[in-house]
């Protein structure tokens, strides 16, 4: 067994709010929103999920790390949360097949981590007072000068983040003998909407998120996806300009997530910043086309609005959150496009809503036969 002697650590909430803690790993200060995720397992995919750059991650679970980490089990080729707030951190891991212990991956991936922290009443008290900025420190314990460090952090409110994130180059994906070509617009994308896709017998293009419509099209794609990926969907318009000619395109167009509020935001819907947001892997959705229920995987900070909706002629609603009754789901009545706010990749989570992907492929192949 070994025994690791951590120092004194703080996390400092943007309305003043105080806890104490402990470091684990690295001495630092990190900042940036303060979100909690609610699953109990697949800390090592939400860790590395780009959707969740700039943020500090609150895991509710009791236990992190305990199984340690595997190579194979990531969501983008680093770790992408700013920081790790949590209650009780394991050093050592408990797995057959384990490829190392969490506390080591931290190191190497450079970020901050304090555990020890009363982790139910912070997720209590930005559950009642909405999200906000927070900074977390193991070096600076000084309450004023942290104060004036969180003061320099912007709002997740118009912040644009994708572009932190996407890839710089485009890339292919897949077997090049595919069924079916995918010209994949990257806000983020997550490494398992790939393979999804690849699994349907899709081969992929990967761009970048400030491709135009017209360097996509010039690769003759059969479908379009939109992908997910961090910060507010209105502040993109370029992205947004270029959405409305993909979708204007006639060949269908899949999105996910930021995917979603982009096609969501190409149609007249706006977007707005939620209390809370939704993170984790047990949010349960209604399928208003099915009438069925679906167990769903959820990381959005950001909805899309169902006023706006109810006024437009296109937009149709296919799936609510049963909790809250926000926005799930929509389709396009006059275009061939449809998109879910949820992640039914589900890395992690249940595979419930795994039939989008098959319906998208459908989709891709009434298409290609139509003539």
């Amino acid at each position: 067994m070994r025994y690791n002697k951590n120092k004194p650590a703080v996390l400092l909430l943007q309305d003043g709010t105080i806890f104490h803690g402990n470091s684990v790993g690295i001495e630092g200060i990190a900042t940036g929103e303060l979100c909690f995720n609610t699953g109990m397992t697949g800390y090592q995919e939400v860790f590395t999920d780009p959707s969740y750059f700039g943020q500090l991650m609150i895991t509710t679970n009791a236990h992190i790390g305990n199984y340690g980490v595997k190579n194979d089990e990531v969501e983008s080729e680093s770790m992408k949360i700013s920081g790790l707030i949590c209650k009780n951190f394991n050093n050592g891991f408990s797995r057959i097949g384990g490829d190392g212990d969490l506390r080591n991956y931290f190191i190497e991936q450079n970020k901050v981590v304090i555990s020890d922290v009363d982790t139910r009443a912070v997720v209590r008290h930005i559950r009642d007072k909405g999200a906000m900025n927070a900074i977390i420190s193991t070096t600076i314990i000084d309450i004023e000068d942290l104060k004036e460090k969180l003061s320099k952090i912007p709002s997740m409110e118009g912040l644009e983040l994708s572009s932190s994130v996407c890839t710089k180059e485009s890339y292919f994906f897949g077997d090049k003998k595919s069924a079916h070509k995918v010209a994949v617009l990257d806000l983020g994308v997550k490494r398992n909407i790939l393979n999804c896709l690849k699994d349907r017998g899709c081969y992929l293009k990967v761009f970048p998120m400030h491709t135009s419509f017209e360097e996509m099209n010039n690769w003759s794609p059969d479908g379009f996806f939109l992908s997910n990926g961090p910060g507010d969907p209105s502040a993109m318009p370029e992205v947004i300009k270029q959405v409305k000619k993909i979708t204007s395109d006639g060949r269908p167009v899949f999105g996910i997530c930021l995917g979603h509020q982009a096609l969501a935001i190409s149609e007249g819907i706006s977007t707005y910043k939620m209390h809370n947001g939704h993170r984790g892997i047990n949010h349960p959705v209604l399928n208003l086309e099915t009438g069925k229920a679906e167990v769903t995987s959820q990381n959005h900070g950001f909805g899309i609005s169902e006023e706006d909706i109810a006024k437009s002629e296109n937009v149709e609603i296919t799936h609510q959150n049963l909790n809250d009754k926000t926005i799930e789901g929509i389709r396009l009545k006059n275009k061939n496009c449809f998109s879910v706010q949820y992640h039914p990749e589900s890395s992690p989570g249940p595979h419930d809503s795994r039939y989008l992907f098959d319906k998208f492929v459908e989709r891709m192949k009434i298409y290609k036969n139509k003539d």
